[in-house]
């Protein structure tokens, strides 16, 4: 679902190395942690599966389509056929919790039917039907991150990209919200999440990826956030 060969990124206003020649394979299905101190290259890698960035040179090839080729008219493409869930919901605060959700089936031009049945799935999914006809600013911040939520699959997206989408949230909340995250992937829907909370990764036990420098220097089928909690782990068991 996601490949990359040698991917490097320089920022040309600032001659910033965020990424150096990152090669990475994520398959259809898998569930991927990318973790890293601030300033790492997990943002600048997710801007560049989404076109938000382009890459200095190598090659990025998401659901079959190379993106560093793509032409202008075919990005919005690109991200249509991609789920984005950002740390600050970016919901439009003049619609309303349905509203929210069919504006992403209203872009593709869905038929109204399609997408009454779709929206109210994807509400059921999140647990938010009761709440259609509400506000953004009548929310909740973990009711905000399941509208985002919602939005991010009600086009039925192959991939779901989440950058940090439990920053803002209590611990509890949280886990609510990677129980959707986690029956999203159980469905076949590949995920593929930044994040910085050290009890979700290690407590989950996903595949988890390191970036330090723009590079990546871990990569684990059933990761722990950091490695001295992989140590930890490990002395804790073979040595008890």
């Amino acid at each position: 679902m996601i490949h990359l060969k040698e991917v490097t990124k320089i920022y040309k206003d600032n001659g910033v190395l965020a990424l150096d020649k990152v090669s990475l394979d994520i398959e259809r299905g898998e569930f991927v942690f990318i973790v890293g101190t601030s300033g790492s290259g997990k943002s600048t890698l997710m801007k560049l599966l989404m076109h938000e960035e382009v890459a200095t040179s190598g090659s990025i090839i998401v659901d079959g389509k190379d993106v560093t080729t793509l032409k202008p008219k075919e990005v919005p493409y690109l991200r249509r056929a991609l789920g984005v869930i950002f740390q600050d919901y970016r919901l439009l605060e003049d619609k309303t919790v349905y509203e929210n959700v069919a504006f992403a089936m209203q872009v593709i031009e869905a038929p109204r039917k399609i997408m009454q049945r779709s929206v109210n799935t994807v509400l059921d999914i999140v647990g938010l039907r009761d709440k259609y006809n509400s506000f953004p600013n009548q929310l909740s911040g973990g009711e905000q991150q399941r509208v985002a939520i919602a939005r991010a699959i009600v086009n039925d997206p192959r991939i779901v990209i989440a950058d940090e989408p439990t920053g803002n949230l209590d611990p509890e909340t949280s886990w609510d919200i990677m129980d959707i995250f986690q029956r999203i992937n159980a469905a076949g829907t590949t995920i593929f999440m930044a994040t910085h909370d050290k009890t979700i990764v290690d407590q989950m036990q996903r595949r988890v990826i390191e970036i330090v420098g723009g590079k990546i220097t871990r990569d684990e089928a059933r990761g722990a956030y950091s490695e001295e909690q992989v140590q930890s782990t490990f002395d804790k068991f073979y040595y008890r």
